[in-house]
């Protein structure tokens, strides 16, 4: 019943959006009705051939089978850089935060670092990278990086110094310490930070695509607007929305699994 009463206003506004489309509101270069979105979208997931050669360039896309061969192209970049971002800020976080020097000595480099968008690093990437998938996997795993690594460091540097004490008095040391107490206490802010690093990897991709690579649905985007093709915009829009809610829902389960023990999260 939740859920069917938050689909209320997004069918509205598709409602709302097919009438006024239909009525010549907008004009259907400029915003397609919804319909003709749904259309094209749905006949881009089957493979067929081409029938209007004056169209062939167009139709390839709709037709071809090419819009799953973008998404899977997009997705594979987004997991193998949020691999590699979060599988280096994960133990430097852990690090960083266990150790008040080494947290003292690199933090006012981090700030500095962290507030720069990944985007302003392109031109670096494409130099240091040149074009194709290294490029963009530099940005996907820079724009992961510093959210799991702001919220692993939060999560270490938070552990409520009661449990720390009471391991102590335990006999526990350095490692039981790390291991039993501050890892379990911290996984909550870790996870955290990887649901926002899977985000923020989605936005990044779409931008590094535009520039970098051939392939991928930010590429597919960018050639679209060169020809005022608005349905493929929209259509590939809607599959990085469902992209995202797909991983994004993953996330969420994987968090609710490995946190089930967590206060919070008891049923």
């Amino acid at each position: 019943m939740h859920r069917l009463r938050g689909a209320i206003v997004p069918v509205l506004l598709l409602v709302l959006w097919e009438v006024l489309s239909r009525l010549g509101v907008f004009s259907a270069v400029v915003l397609p009705p919804p319909s003709s979105v749904a259309v094209k979208w749905l006949s881009g997931m089957v493979p067929a051939l081409p029938h209007d050669p004056a169209q062939e360039s167009y139709l390839s896309w709709l037709f071809s089978g090419e819009m799953p061969h973008d998404a899977v192209a997009s997705l594979a970049r987004v997991l193998t850089g949020f691999c590699i971002g979060a599988g280096l800020a994960v133990p430097v976080g852990l690090l960083l935060g266990t150790s008040d020097r080494l947290f003292s000595l690199f933090n006012p480099l981090l700030e500095i670092l962290r507030p720069i968008p990944p985007i302003a690093y392109i031109p670096l990437a494409i130099v240091w990278f040149g074009l194709g998938n290294p490029p963009a996997l530099f940005l996907i795993a820079l724009g992961t990086f510093f959210p799991v690594l702001v919220n692993t460091i939060a999560g270490v540097r938070q552990v409520d110094s009661i449990y720390i004490r009471a391991a102590r008095n335990l006999g526990a040391g350095s490692w039981t310490m790390f291991r039993r107490v501050i890892l379990p206490a911290a996984s909550p802010f870790v996870l955290a930070g990887m649901r926002i690093g899977i985000g923020t990897a989605f936005i990044v991709v779409i931008v590094a695509e535009m520039i970098a690579v051939s392939d991928g649905l930010g590429y597919r985007i960018l050639e679209a607007r060169e020809y005022m093709w608005s349905d493929k915009i929209i259509g590939g829009m809607l599959t990085i929305g469902l992209l995202g809610l797909v991983i994004d829902g993953a996330m969420s389960r994987l968090n609710d699994h490995l946190l089930r023990w967590h206060r919070g999260l008891e049923r």
